[in-house]
């Protein structure tokens, strides 16, 4: 199927023939949808902290953070902000006014980009000032990526999601030496800007917030990438008979964040931020969450501590304490049928030993967003999963009924424990489960491609983590999916 010249450029992306031919396999045979048992709903797989439950967690995670909890957080932020300005792409392209256009143009002096929008835009008509926001003879926002663009104003000056993402991690993410770290994975084309940036404002954050920032970035991995094929499944090829390759979704930045060194990783999208007037109530529970994180991963870590010095002499009470925790807490259900103690001591060592995650959940009110579920295991125990709609058979009645049940959505906000109770970093590779790819339709200079996803970060990615689902407030999810979301009130 290669020949010497693919060979090399394979070979140029990290990967080897092996790995493409199981990636083709994977278009050939599809993947297998997931199996729902019933939707994670309050009270049954989505935790409700009480206020005193959230004030007790509030206060672990500080005490672990000032006792020396190696803290990180990790922010995607490579995607383009071209997704933003559809609406306003449509209208260049076509000249058919809408609401949308209508309710942009009359709210423009609301944007936090206005004032440098008015110094480079001449015209007033509709088209002159949309054409000054996106081509690069005026600002340029539609090649610029989204953590760069002005979100909100602080008169004199605005702040863009990147400097918001700044803020919010020295709101909770500062160690006990005064160093607040936040990591984001961007797109080798915008790399100077973000370091252009962030050279401008961090002497004046550092001062303003009283903390060092240790701010790192990193791109995509090449060897994430995977082979674009055609509709008969051959790979596909430009017209120099290149192979194509494409970035595989956002699963592909499990490796940016296997390299990270800390024992706890918060995870947020680029384009969910608050100005600083709202940030309390996201600062108060990512708080608790981090500090239900750090009590799960307390007494995971002893149990399998005593599991291991005890070895099959373990005590009864105490193996039906360490079940409890691994049913009750890590919401992990499976059958007591063991052919012996020591089969289910294995068993319950396996699954204290992985990551950790807890999420937070926000009551589904129509945005978009993966739901929680409990779903089944190979190995024939139920968890609670992310599941995304494109992986439900949705003509299957039961399991479209099943997923209709759903009550929260997942709003990426996450909170991982990456390291083993011997302070070893787990290889999340081995974590992952490789079935839960997407195919997805793309096109290329007018031909039709399919293109391969690996599994999604918090879905596939994260199979076989243990995790937590809590639910948080509705105010604490505030993403910028289109340009007009950002008149709304939470973002002036």
């Amino acid at each position: 199927m290669f020949t010497d010249k693919d060979l090399k450029q394979i070979s140029s992306q990290g990967l080897t023939s092996e790995d493409i031919e199981q990636q083709i396999a994977c278009f050939t045979n599809g993947f297998p949808l997931m199996h729902l048992l019933m939707a994670a709903t309050a009270q049954n797989g989505i935790k409700i902290m009480s206020e005193d439950e959230e004030q007790r967690n509030v206060s672990i995670f500080e005490n672990a953070l000032s006792s020396g909890l190696n803290t990180i957080k990790f922010v995607p932020a490579s995607g383009a902000a071209s997704r933003m300005f559809k609406d306003l792409y449509a209208y260049l392209e076509t000249g058919e006014n809408t609401a949308f256009i209508d309710t942009f143009i009359n709210n423009i002096e609301k944007f936090a980009f206005y004032k440098k929008l008015k110094n480079t835009c001449s015209g007033t008509s509709p088209k002159e000032i949309i054409q000054a926001l996106l081509s690069s003879e005026g600002l340029d926002y539609g090649n610029k990526p989204k953590g760069l663009l002005a979100f909100h104003n602080y008169k004199p000056n605005t702040r863009t999601p990147f400097e918001e993402h700044l803020v919010e991690t020295a709101s909770y993410c500062t160690g006990s030496d005064g160093i607040a770290k936040v990591h984001f994975t961007v797109s080798p084309e915008h790399i100077d800007g973000f370091n252009k940036l962030l050279n401008k404002v961090i002497t004046d954050y550092q001062k303003r917030f009283g903390v060092k920032f240790d701010v790192s970035f990193s791109f995509q991995h090449p060897a994430t990438d995977t082979i674009a094929v055609d509709k008969n499944n051959q790979p596909f090829r430009d017209e120099n008979g290149q192979l194509i390759f494409r970035p595989g979704g956002h699963g592909a930045l499990l490796k940016n964040l296997s390299e990270l060194e800390a024992d706890i990783v918060f995870i947020k999208n680029i384009d969910n931020v608050v100005p600083d007037r709202l940030k309390h109530q996201t600062k108060r529970y990512k708080k608790a969450l981090a500090g239900m994180l750090v009590s799960l991963r307390n007494k995971a870590f002893t149990y399998l501590e005593k599991l291991e010095k005890a070895e099959t002499n373990i005590d009864d009470d105490l193996l039906k304490s360490i079940e409890n925790f691994v049913r009750k807490e890590l919401s992990i259900q499976f059958e007591d049928n063991f052919i012996d103690k020591v089969s289910k001591i294995n068993f319950l060592k396996t699954k204290l030993d992985r990551p950790i995650r807890v999420c937070g959940m926000v009551k589904n009110e129509g945005e978009p967003g993966g739901g929680p579920f409990w779903a089944k295991n190979p190995d024939g125990s139920a968890s609670l999963q992310i599941v995304e709609k494109a992986q439900i058979d949705l003509n299957n009645p039961e399991q479209a009924q099943l997923f209709a049940q759903s009550t929260h959505f997942n709003p990426v906000d996450l909170i991982c424990s990456i390291k083993n109770h011997k302070g070893e970093k787990y290889d999340l590779a081995k974590y992952t489960d490789p079935q839960t790819g997407f195919i997805s339709k793309k096109s290329k200079d007018g031909t039709e491609l399919k293109a391969l996803e690996l599994p999604g970060l918090w879905n596939g990615a994260m199979s076989n983590w243990n995790t937590v689902f809590v639910e948080v407030p509705a105010e604490t999810f505030n993403p910028v999916k289109t340009i007009n979301d950002l008149i709304r009130p939470e973002h002036q």
